[in-house]
């Protein structure tokens, strides 16, 4: 099976690559790895969520803001490979910012809404090494940004 046929029968549609917001790029390949810029929670030109997890935004909808950038930042590898994902070999790195409250502590469980997606996409080499981090404030308000790092042929 080809990988768009794989993501068909995931019931995933990736969106067209996200457009920078701010003065860098994308990603930068180097070697085999791609390393993709911080990625939104961006759907359809708009964030999903803004503010701090969870007093603004939910646990539930900050991991759909999770999974989001990591569709996000699929469609940018994608970019990367003309458009051929099957070139993925593992995913290395996951680095997650969560926008959140004082006392809050469950960064891990929004991120998981991102690892649980790239293990259901790529499987064992969707399993990574990742950091989970709560900051007081994202770019535009967002409540989540997701990067990564993948490693490629």
């Amino acid at each position: 099976m080809d990988f768009a046929a794989h993501l068909a029968s995931l019931g995933i549609t990736l969106p067209p690559a996200p457009k920078p917001v701010a003065a860098y790029i994308p990603a930068v390949r180097t070697g085999n790895l791609i390393f993709v810029s911080g990625q939104l929670p961006m759907r359809d030109g708009a964030l999903i969520a803004t503010g701090p997890v969870p007093s603004a935004c939910s646990v539930d909808v900050a991991r759909e803001c999770a999974r989001q950038c990591i569709l996000n930042a699929l469609a940018v590898v994608g970019d990367q490979l003309g458009g051929d994902l099957s070139r993925v070999v593992r995913i290395v790195r996951v680095g997650a910012f969560v926008q959140s409250d004082d006392g809050f502590t469950e960064q891990p469980k929004v991120a998981n809404g991102a690892s649980e997606l790239l293990q259901q996409v790529f499987g064992e080499a969707g399993r990574h090494a990742r950091a989970a981090v709560g900051t007081n404030a994202l770019p535009l308000g967002a409540s989540v940004e997701i990067d990564l790092i993948v490693e490629v042929r």
